[in-house]
This record gives structure tokens, C-alpha cells and sequence, in this order.
């Protein structure tokens, strides 16, 4: 009995071109301005492109060969190819009894990721009506993955000054969002402290900090990271550790929000920027998602 596990996560652009039709698909249809494509574009291309998609090819893979016989594994985007559509039709040709969909974001909200399950039964129901599936939710307390976090935050601490300040960051949401699901904010707090816990980090030593808000005129959850930095220049510090505790890979909001934008405005007020890497390919990410895939069995 084969298990086909969907490795999901949101996607990117397959380049300049297809920016606006990227945007599209993330607003539901709605147009983005020319202002807002125009400035995405820039983006992208400061960075050379995303690589979240072929990042995601990879852990699946490698995560397919972590699991061994009896699973198969394929990536599948919300908002561009490959999709989560494809990904089902590929298992079900692989010959999948059992479909088990992973959404790439440790902390689950059901109005934020409840997209994704909604296009996995759908997939499911155009390609194999009727086959069991089951949604793995939040798995932001698995060991593994706070041993690595914390692992890869001391692996650039000690490179750096004993004081150095940290900041644990995620992307910042709409207000109306938290008040709708203040869950979910708790689960990212949550996955801060079990990894400043793990990494030694005394509460003198790290902040909480949001990134990445959106180009709307709606509310959205602070402080920014780049709001802090001021005040430790100002309080001595010369360096600045970022610490994302949400996203797994190198993607746009980690090459751009944070090594371009942010570490533009650290340097505005003689601060060093630094971040941790991400989990990517990791053999210890690989493993902290096949026991999230297991946990299910």
C-alpha cells in the first residue's frame, strides 16, 4: 500500500513575464495594479528569479528517499506550476492508495492554508474519486524541526559578538486576520520560544518582529523588524542577527524583504545584518519532515 505524500507550498513566477498572472492567482482574481507588478518585477529580478519552486522539487525528492518503499513524493504549488493538481494525478499514476497532503508552513491556520486542503480534495476528486487522504495541521513543535532552527541560530552565533541581538521574525499578517485567528499568531510565538529555548538565548537576548507586511492600506501586525533596528544601534550594538522561525526555504520574502530591504535599513543605522540559512535541503529538515509524515501513520 503506497502512500503518496503532496509536499505544498504557495509557488513563484516563472519569470518577468508571468509576474502579473503570479500576482492574479495570489489575489484571487483580483487585478494588481501596474504599480504593484511593476515593483514585484524589480523584486524578482534583483534576486535573479525565486527559487522556491525548484527548492521544493528537491525536498520532495529527497524526502521521498528519506521515507523509503511504500511512499512517493511530488511538490505542488497553490499559485503556479508544478500544482497541486499535477502532484495528485502523478501519485494516483504512481499508483498511490493514500494521498497525505504536508503544507510547507510548520504553523497551520485554517484561513490561511485552508486553501490548500481545498485543492488537494479537489485534485483527489477529478484523479481518484474516493481515495482516503488525511491534511497533517500544525507541526510546529516537532523536535526535529526545533533542534534545527536552534542548531543553525548557534551555528552563526558563534561567529558573531556575545551580545549580539536577535530577531525571531515571521511574516507580519492583517490585523483582522489575528483577530480572526489568534491561534495562529500563538503557534509562530510558540515555535520562537521552544527554539530560543533550545538555542540558550535568555529573554534579554532575542525579539519578537514581523516581516514582509503587504501592499495594502489595511492594518498589519507589528513591530516590523527594521522598526527595532534604530534602537539597538542606539542602545551600543553593531550587529543584528534575523532569525526567521516560519519559512523553509529561500524564497522571495527571505532574499529580498530580508537581505535586501532589511539589510539596507540595518546598514542606514550602522548596524551589521546577518541571518540564519535556511532549511532547504538540509538532511536534518529532510528528517524532521519525514517524522511529520510518519506522525501520521
Amino acid at each position: 500500500m503506497t502512500v503518496g505524500v503532496a509536499l505544498m507550498t504557495y509557488g513563484a513566477p516563472t519569470g518577468s513575464g508571468d509576474v502579473a498572472a503570479y500576482l492574479g492567482r495570489v489575489r484571487e482574481g483580483k487585478t494588481p495594479s501596474a504599480e504593484l507588478i511593476e515593483e514585484m518585477r524589480r523584486r524578482y529580478e534583483r534576486i535573479g528569479g525565486s527559487p522556491l519552486v525548484a527548492i521544493t522539487r528537491a525536498q520532495a525528492s529527497r524526502l521521498e528517499r528519506e521515507l523509503g518503499s511504500g511512499y512517493r513524493v511530488r511538490a505542488g504549488m497553490r499559485f503556479s506550476d508544478p500544482t497541486i493538481d499535477a502532484a495528485v494525478a502523478e501519485l494516483v499514476d504512481q499508483g498511490c492508495a493514500s494521498i497525505l497532503g504536508i503544507c510547507l508552513s510548520p504553523q497551520w491556520s485554517p484561513l490561511l492554508m485552508g486553501g490548500y486542503e481545498r485543492a488537494l480534495q479537489s485534485a483527489i476528486a477529478t484523479h481518484a474519486p474516493g481515495t482516503p487522504y488525511a491534511m497533517v495541521g500544525a507541526w510546529h513543535r516537532t523536535p526535529q524541526f526545533i533542534d534545527l532552527l536552534a542548531a543553525n541560530l548557534r551555528q552563526v552565533l558563534v561567529t558573531l559578538p556575545a551580545d549580539v541581538p536577535v530577531l525571531l521574525t515571521a511574516h507580519s499578517l492583517p490585523r483582522r486576520v489575528f483577530e480572526a485567528e489568534p491561534g495562529y499568531i500563538g503557534q509562530l510565538r510558540e515555535t520562537a520560544d521552544l527554539v530560543a529555548a533550545r538555542a540558550g538565548l535568555g529573554a534579554d537576548r532575542w525579539s519578537w518582529a514581523y516581516q514582509s507586511a503587504g501592499h495594502t492600506a489595511e492594518e498589519w501586525l507589528r513591530p516590523d523588524l527594521k522598526e527595532l533596528f534604530p534602537a539597538l544601534a542606539a542602545a551600543g550594538h553593531r550587529d543584528v542577527l534575523v532569525a526567521p522561525v516560519q519559512f523553509l526555504a529561500d524564497h522571495l520574502e527571505v532574499l529580498y524583504d530580508l537581505d535586501v530591504a532589511a539589510r539596507a535599513e540595518a546598514e542606514s543605522t550602522g548596524l551589521h545584518y546577518h541571518r540564519v540559512p535556511m532549511s532547504n535541503t538540509d538532511p536534518a529538515f529532510i528528517a524532521a519532515l519525514a517524522a511529520v509524515a510518519r506522525s501520521l501513520d
